[in-house]
């Protein structure tokens, strides 16, 4: 099924290959997509209020992601979102009034978000169908580095 207002909520895995294969998949032509990377901050960096670190590294990766989409035929916008990545969903759901949401996460063992539960969390706090795409970056990774050998 495609949807019209996609909302995307992806960190370190926003520009994985297999990420934007399900936005592909899941906007329908046309659509808004909208791409949130929440900044992600150590408690120690947050509280001395040193974030630009953590806002320029989640912004290179934001604009990394639109670029693919729009090289996939994806009209997309995005921003830098709230370091929770359940608060980034709430404050951009408001916002963009999404009719499905995407979740992007590393693979269990390696995602703060599966072992805090944010995907399931997400579900429960919306009536909206909820797409969860594992993206394992060091995999695609070495998968491109064997193609361009």
């Amino acid at each position: 099924m495609s949807f019209n207002r996609v909302l995307v909520i992806a960190n370190e895995t926003v520009a994985g290959r297999k990420l934007i294969d399900t936005i592909k998949e899941t906007a329908a032509d046309g659509a808004e997509v909208k791409v949130v990377c929440p900044a992600l901050s150590s408690r120690l960096k947050f509280m001395l209020s040193d974030v630009d670190g953590p806002r320029a590294a989640a912004q290179e990766r934001l604009d990394r992601s639109l670029a693919m989409l729009e090289e996939a035929g994806v009209r997309a916008s995005g921003e830098i979102g709230d370091g929770n990545p359940l608060r980034a969903f709430r404050d951009q759901s408001a916002i963009f009034e999404p009719d499905a949401v995407v979740v992007s996460t590393h693979p269990e063992g390696r995602s703060n978000w599966l072992e805090n539960g944010v995907v399931e969390k997400i579900r429960a706090e919306t009536d909206l169908p909820v797409s969860h795409v594992v993206v394992d970056i060091a995999a695609e990774a070495a998968e491109q580095k064997l193609k361009s050998a």
